[in-house]
């Protein structure tokens, strides 16, 4: 199972891929994480990468490409893995669809949360609340203005991500303002049908 969950932030894309990681035993992969992993591991990508974001430049799509290519050979992502946070271009999506063509692979389903970014806003100012009241730290991006800005970011650059998808007839939409199980049972529905 290959899947990409789109969503702009605060839609619940971790809280779903948590469910799916469980239910079909496949990793989540978040390109930052695994940016950060080669860079730690000093693979020859890693490095490259690690020259890149030093000198405070955004790291090209070849060289994520590349450690992405890199970790979905691993042995956890042999039946296969969550993309959460990639492809965030179109140029990225069309070079995910070659790399997966080259290793015999493509998607077996492209799933986006559609909310109401109204709705996420409040839903911010919910979870800093609690995290305050239990006494942790904030996120310096947990205010309204950073996040409208993030919401902002994510609907010029990556929402032409879902057009790409729903133009080829591979993208599968889910209400993600539903009840979190009922937006767990939908997707697995999408990725069933």
């Amino acid at each position: 199972m290959r899947l990409v969950l789109l969503g702009p932030p605060g839609a619940g894309k971790g809280t779903q891929a948590a469910r799916l990681v469980e239910k079909y035993g496949i990793p989540q992969l978040s390109t930052g994480d695994m940016l950060r992993s080669a860079v730690a591991a000093e693979t020859p990508i890693g490095l490259q990468a690690k020259a890149i974001m030093e000198s405070g430049a955004l790291v090209p799509d070849d060289v994520v490409i590349g450690i992405i290519d890199q970790r979905i050979d691993a042995a956890d992502c042999l039946n296969g893995f969550i993309l959460d946070g990639f492809p965030r271009t179109v140029a990225q999506a069309e070079a995910l669809r070659a790399l997966l063509a080259r290793k015999g692979q493509k998607l077996d389903a492209v799933v986006e949360l559609i909310v109401d970014e109204n709705v996420l806003v409040d839903r911010m100012r919910q979870r800093v609340a609690e995290t305050l009241a239990a006494g942790q730290h904030v996120r310096a991006d947990d205010n309204s203005e950073s996040f409208r800005a993030r919401l902002e970011t994510y609907r010029a650059q990556t929402a032409p991500v879902s057009d790409h998808y729903r133009q080829k007839g591979e993208l599968k939409c889910v209400d993600g303002m539903a009840k979190i199980d009922m937006v767990t049972a939908a997707i697995n529905q999408q990725i069933a049908g």
